[in-house]
């Protein structure tokens, strides 16, 4: 007889409505142009989304050099640099912008403080594609600061301090950065920043539900691929608070053996994760497990960003 286990999914989960739109927007150029398509960057960050698109004729590149001249490219959900911007222009590329409209949002202030003559310091983490492209939108690398942590605001040494401005990663939320807001406030009276509302709303409410599932469960599974800055967040969130979590990208390489002596189980999935992981995560435990599934009470998401014109 098999055992039972009881599942709790987290609501919301998955998708959010800048990587739907990015997605979309892909399939609506390959429909309308055909393939291939090209993409720099990942669109979003999942295999599963990505080896689909691949399949229907997306190729996703990093350098533009890669792609035929007069060829349509599109700029992943993360958003791109000035520069990245101008080498399509210089290769005769025709460019479709699938940047999530939040990002946008933040390249606006970083572009409006910057003409003002504002420092910019950037709360993110190096080498993410949207911390490349935000801070890509300034031209003179002297206006532009990366800061991942307080030690980082130590190191700082800046002349001129009276014109600073401070944007953030939107895959980060309120709780993580107030830390380091505060402290650069403390440093630099005289810093400005975005309002509140600003921070983008999908990694908010995916980390507060987290919060929650994490109050009764043994166990947290997140669906989402590690390079997937919004995914690996929500299994470190868990861990913070002394509960086992897993980040899972491939279902099918998924270890059942982690299911032993678990009898309370919390699932949810970030915000570029599909819902048809979840479902097959689901299908594979219960080969092994009788499932009881209960879906938490969340805040619903009805958030939707039109698509460009393409």
């Amino acid at each position: 007889m098999k055992k039972e286990i009881h599942i709790t999914l987290a609501e919301p989960r998955g998708f959010c409505a800048g990587v739907d739109r990015a997605i979309a927007i892909v399939e609506k150029a390959l429909e309308k142009y055909g393939s291939p398509i090209y993409v720099r960057h990942e669109v979003v960050h999942n295999e599963f989304v990505i080896e689909n698109l691949k399949k229907k004729g997306a190729i996703f590149v990093e350098d533009m050099e890669e792609i035929p001249k007069g060829s349509h490219v599109i700029y992943s959900a993360h958003g791109v640099s000035k520069l990245v911007k101008k080498k399509a222009s210089d290769f005769n590329l025709i460019p479709i912008d699938a940047t999530c409209p939040l990002v946008t949002k933040v390249h606006k202030q970083v572009i409006q403080q910057n003409k003002k003559g504002h420092i910019i310091i950037m709360i993110g983490h190096e080498g993410h594609p949207e911390v490349d492209g935000t801070m890509g939108q300034v031209d003179n690398k002297d206006k532009a600061y990366l800061v991942q942590n307080l030690g980082d605001i130590d190191r700082l040494r800046l002349k001129n301090t009276e014109k600073m401005s401070y944007v953030t990663q939107t895959t980060l939320s309120i709780d993580e950065t107030k830390e380091i807001i505060n402290k650069l406030k403390e440093k630099y009276p005289d810093i400005s920043g975005p309002n509140k509302s600003d921070i983008c709303y999908a990694t908010q409410n995916r980390q507060d539900a987290i919060k929650s599932l994490i109050k009764d469960n043994e166990l947290i599974i997140v669906v989402g691929s590690s390079n997937s800055s919004n995914s690996t967040r929500l299994a470190e969130l868990a861990k913070q608070e002394g509960v086992e979590s897993v980040l899972v990208g491939n279902i099918e390489s998924f270890d059942l053996s982690i299911l032993l002596n678990k009898k309370k189980i919390g699932i949810t999935a970030g915000a570029s994760a599909p819902e048809i992981l979840v479902k097959n995560l689901i299908k594979k435990i219960k080969s092994n497990y009788n499932v009881l599934i209960d879906e938490m009470t969340g805040i619903e998401e009805n958030i939707i960003f039109k698509l460009p014109n393409i």
